[in-house]
């Protein structure tokens, strides 16, 4: 029985119509499921829904509200009669619009002041505003030239629905004629959220063409010497759109990390291509197409597969990382890697079949090109084997010099910082950030602190007061929390400023309440929430008072059955902190057991750890490099170890087959493996610059998160080369002085 890879051979080169019409049928596919892509943004990308703490502040958002809009007026004078009357007609009109619950703003306190009407003259305006509460005031009115509306929307409305009821909102405001001189700014985190949609679509097509034309640039610098040279070109666009459409069959939401996945796969999706195209143009110079096919299917196929599988164990282990957007970043990149190499497989031998391939014969002036690079490229070759033989007479200090410097950089990683504060990852003059921003400046924080109380009955006066007493206490003891709104709070203020003392007197006062303001605090007899304004601030300050807010709990003793729980927006990326410094040294150790795992597997033999010794030094070099360059953790740059992993290992276990091959034909160690680095070396330099220039076009992200991942990742490449090349033959000569003479690996176990 042949293995798929004969199979394979055979088909292309017998039935080579029939294969490209069942590759084409897949694409046609993959292009109807592009269709099906969906951006995404807010908490599902943060947090899983199906863990506890997902699933709570799910229930919390569906069951007591949604993030609230504003509508910011901006006018020389905003007291002024006519913007006022502007302000109160825009306001009835929205409150019109689907899922707007209520909205308020500074026309509602005039109105209620003077008997239901706005009044008529600046004088009047004046003396109302005075007259009213000065916090109210403040938060309403800042100053004479701004004001601000809130529309809180029904509870339960979801992110998209948010996002709509925006749309909706600007044009309502694009057709209301304001005065001249007053301009209105629709803002809140829905708003936010619908243009950093907006931008990531912007972002992506930016950096796939970036990603592209780099790649063009460096095919025809590196790969000019062949026929077709931007055929793997146009084999990434295939895997790109193969992974688009997979991404929409599958359900795979495009997030702000999964944006970064792209130019990654682009960059490693180009190696596969150029070493297809490489051996068949090598192959076809000495034999017959059908012959260059079958050599180039049956020899290359299983080869790539191994580089490739131990690249996408790397991104595997991804798949176990608790924020969202970091498991979908690397199942975009496996299922990325996959497509390329398939349609490197099947496009290569096809093309040149149906093209009837010819190899590129040397022109004159290409002879002068290539007698006048010649010595350069020789040299290079001549520098690096013996650069190679210097290092496996001569390992220990070597070892010993990069072990120290990876050992300096596991220190330096746990002193970078991480940052996990959404408005950070972002353009910072993305407009609707600055005027979420001037919101803040003028509001405070728009972000809450809500705590959720379960018991047998919430509204039992011990419950109460439990409840009453440990908003006054967080108030008290907190000077990072402004306020607290409770069903305690609003059972005060409709009970003249008291408690009630009776199971009756409770039902009595609750019954007052209006139902619209009761169910954002209360959810049946079972649950209620106490919301904790807070000032703005960092999200490490914001996650040492979550905690301190839970030892609170805890400390002021809730009654039997009483339990209490904080969730919100601010305690999920406070949280994501933690997500984030965990995931990436579990993802970190989780790759390097797959590699090792894999390795194992296909060699054999216990010396198949060699090309694993580098990566770990490239992982301590890497955390050094990002505090060095002042860079901060993020969901993106948190994948680095296990990425790294997965491209440094194609590089190492390269230089090491190349080496058991000499030694197989009996040749000395220290020459072989002067030739392997002479003969491979060269190789993955060219095509690790080719990475390089896909991975560089995410330095030109006005995404600050994906920037600084560019940044890294370019750097992680040139580790990587410096680790196969330098690192690697310290680590064979050792491996082959301690271990004995090395025997030829064994072959890759390729169903029969």
């Amino acid at each position: 029985m042949k293995n798929p890879y004969e199979w394979l051979a055979a088909a292309i080169n017998n039935h080579t119509w029939t294969v490209a019409g069942v590759a084409a049928a897949i694409f046609v596919l993959a292009c109807f499921g592009l269709t099906m892509v969906t951006m995404q943004t807010g908490d599902d990308t943060y947090i899983d829904k199906t863990t506890p703490r997902g699933a709570l502040l799910a229930h919390y958002k569906d069951t007591y509200g949604s993030d609230a809009i504003m509508i910011i007026y901006e006018a020389d004078s905003v007291r002024n009669p006519d913007a006022l009357r502007y302000i109160d007609h825009l306001q009835e009109d929205l409150r019109n619009e689907r899922y707007v619950d209520e909205v308020s703003g500074i026309v509602d306190l005039l109105k209620q002041a003077n008997s239901g009407t706005l009044p008529s003259s600046t004088a009047e305006i004046n003396a109302i505003i005075a007259q009213a509460p000065p916090e109210m005031v403040e938060r309403m009115l800042p100053s004479d030239l701004m004001t601000i509306s809130v529309i809180a929307l029904e509870t339960g409305v979801g992110l998209e629905t948010q996002m709509r009821v925006v749309e909706n909102i600007e044009s309502a405001i694009s057709i209301s004629e304001p005065p001249p001189g007053i301009s209105v700014t629709v803002s809140g985190n829905p708003a936010f959220s619908k243009e950093m949609t907006e931008a990531m679509g912007e972002q992506m097509g930016m950096l796939i063409l970036a990603a592209m034309l780099l790649m063009v640039l460096a095919v025809m610098l590196l790969f000019s010497h062949v026929r077709y040279s931007l055929l793997p070109v146009g084999i990434v666009a295939v895997g790109l759109i193969m992974t688009f459409g997979f991404m929409g069959i599958f359900g795979i939401p495009i997030s702000m990390v999964v944006i970064g996945a792209f130019p990654v796969m682009i960059g490693i999706g180009i190696d596969y291509a150029i070493q297809f195209h490489a051996r068949f143009d090598e192959e076809i110079r000495n034999s017959t197409i059908p012959e260059a096919v079958w050599a180039t299917v049956t020899q290359m196929g299983p080869s790539v597969l191994i580089a490739m599988t131990a690249t996408a164990l790397g991104f595997i282990a991804m798949f176990f990382a608790p924020v969202p957007m970091v498991a979908d970043f690397g199942i975009v990149c496996t299922i990325g890697v996959v497509c390329c190499y398939v349609a490197a497989l099947v496009i290569v031998p096809v093309f040149a079949i149906v093209t009837r391939y010819r190899p590129k014969h040397e022109a004159p002036a290409a002879d002068s090109a290539q007698k006048s690079g010649a010595p350069i490229m020789e040299r290079y070759d001549r520098f690096l084997g013996r650069l190679a033989y210097t290092i496996a007479k001569y390992p220990i200090p070597v070892i010993l010099l990069f072990a120290v410097v990876a050992g300096g950089g596991y220190y330096l990683d746990e002193k970078v910082p991480i940052s996990s504060d959404e408005k950070t990852f972002v353009p910072g003059d993305m407009p609707a950030l600055q005027d979420l921003e001037k919101v803040t400046r003028t509001m405070g924080s728009t972000s809450t602190i809500p705590v959720i109380v379960l018991a047998d009955d919430v509204l039992s006066p011990e419950t109460l007061e439990w409840i009453d007493q440990f908003g006054v206490y967080e108030q008290e003891h907190n000077d990072k929390i402004t306020g607290v709104t409770s069903i305690a709070t609003l059972i005060r203020q409709y009970n003249d400023g008291v408690l009630p003392s009776t199971e009756r007197e409770v039902e009595s006062v609750v019954a007052r309440i209006p139902e619209s303001t009761l169910k954002r605090y209360l959810n049946g007899n079972m649950e209620a929430v106490l919301e904790f304004s807070t000032v703005d601030m960092e999200m490490s300050v914001a996650r040492d008072l979550v905690v301190r807010m839970q030892g609170d709990a805890v400390w002021n003793s809730p009654p039997a059955g009483v339990t209490v729980k904080i969730t919100g927006s601010l305690e999920m990326f406070a949280a994501l902190m933690d997500d984030i410094a965990e995931s990436k040294t579990y993802m970190t150790l989780l790759g390097f057991a797959f590699i090792l795992g894999f390795m194992l597997l296909v060699y054999r033999k216990f010396g198949a750890i060699a090309p694993v010794i580098p990566i770990v030094f490239i992982v301590g070099w890497n955390g050094g490099i990002m505090y060095l360059l002042g860079l901060d953790y993020t969901p993106l740059t948190a994948v680095l170890g296990s990425m790294t992993i997965g491209v440094a290992s194609e590089y190492t276990i390269l230089i090491m087959e190349r080496c058991e091959e000499e030694l197989a034909r009996g040749m000395e160690f220290l020459d072989a493996i002067q030739i392997a680095v002479q003969k491979i070396g060269t190789a993955i330099t060219a095509s690790g610059m080719t990475t390089v220039f896909g991975f560089a076009a995410l330095t030109i992200s006005t995404f600050n998160i994906i920037s600084n991942f560019g940044i890294v990742t370019v750097i992680t490449v040139g580790f990587s080369l410096l680790g196969a090349i330098v690192v690697m033959p310290a680590v064979l000569s050792l491996a082959h002085r301690f271990g004995g003479r090395s025997r030829a690996p064994a072959a890759a176990v390729v169903p029969e």
